[in-house]
This record gives C-alpha cells, structure tokens and sequence, in this order.
C-alpha cells in the first residue's frame, strides 16, 4: 500500500525513479523496492520522500476519504515503522485538513528521530503521560504529564523518553506533515 501510494504521487508529479532518488538521496534500487513493496522504508526515509513529493507522511498509510468527522477510540489508524521505538495514532479522520493531530507512545529510552528533524510549519506538543526530553534547536526542555510545548517545525527538533515508563503525547501540526 505504501510502494503503490509512492508510486502513484510520483507519476502524478512527473518524476522518474533516478529523480525521485537524486532528491531524497535515497538509491533508485532501494526506491524500486518501497514501490513494490519489497521493502520497509525508515520513517526518515519516508519523510524525505514525502517532503519531495509535496505530501505528509500519513498521506501514504491512511486512507484520505474518510467522511465521519468523528474518530472512535478502537478505530484510530496506527503505524508503527520496523526500526521504531515509537507507535503513531492518528486522531484527526482524515489528512485533507488544514492540521493534523496524532498520538504518539514512545518506550523509555527511545528517541523520535536520531538527529533532530525539520518541517515546515507550526506545532504543539501536550504530554499524557511520562517525561519528555525535547530539544527544539539549541534549546533543551524536560516536560512532564500536562505540559505542552509549542514550536515552529523549522527549528530542528527531537523528542526522548528519559523516564523510566511509556511517554505519551499529542502532537497538533499545522500544516500536515506527519
């Protein structure tokens, strides 16, 4: 589903697969593979993807034509990335939105990124539960439950459970970029 999404975005747009691979500096080989869905991507290699290709990440793992405003508890879409420490739920019904907003679980000791990311755009961060260590550019924050942090995604950030249990947050982006 994922390959076959990337596919379709990139033909729209009239790339190649060398393009496509020369921009996120991803090999065309590798490329090929997530296409055909021979292979997993990272998630910061799907960022990069979906960065060239104009989209947000959800954008290839959900289905975009919800019609229900309301989103039930038990039937929130979830990803979860192999190499990944870190489980996404998405809160808003769809990603046709001018914001999105997901739940995150992160495992202690694990990291949203291994180097602090960027995106365009503004975001908020509200933890459930657990202790969050967020470095927003060269500015380091310790958050715990019912603090919320905001933060232009242009300043590179990164998130790390330093607690001892899950951490839980709500993060609200806007535009979409997850």
């Amino acid at each position: 589903m994922i390959g076959e999404k990337i596919r379709e975005r990139r033909q729209q747009l009239g790339l190649s697969l060398k393009e496509l691979a020369e921009k996120t500096d991803l090999t065309s080989g590798f490329l090929s593979q997530i296409e055909r869905d021979l292979s997993e991507p990272s998630i910061s290699s799907l960022r990069k993807i979906a960065e060239v290709l104009g989209v947000a990440v959800f954008y290839f793992l959900i289905d975009n034509k919800a019609k229900n405003p309301v989103v039930r508890h038990n039937g929130r879409k979830k990803i979860r990335f192999s190499e990944s420490h870190m489980t996404y739920e998405l809160l808003c019904p769809d990603m046709d939105r001018q914001l999105e907003m997901f739940m995150a679980k992160l495992e202690p000791g694990a990291m949203t990124c291994s180097e602090p990311l960027t995106h365009p755009g503004e975001e908020v961060t509200y933890v459930l539960k657990g202790i969050m260590w967020i470095k927003i550019g060269s500015d380091e924050y310790t958050l715990e439950e019912g603090d919320t942090i905001y933060y232009f995604g242009t300043t590179p950030h990164q998130i790390i459970n330093t607690g001892t249990e899950e951490l839980i947050f709500i993060s609200t982006i806007t535009p979409p970029q997850f």
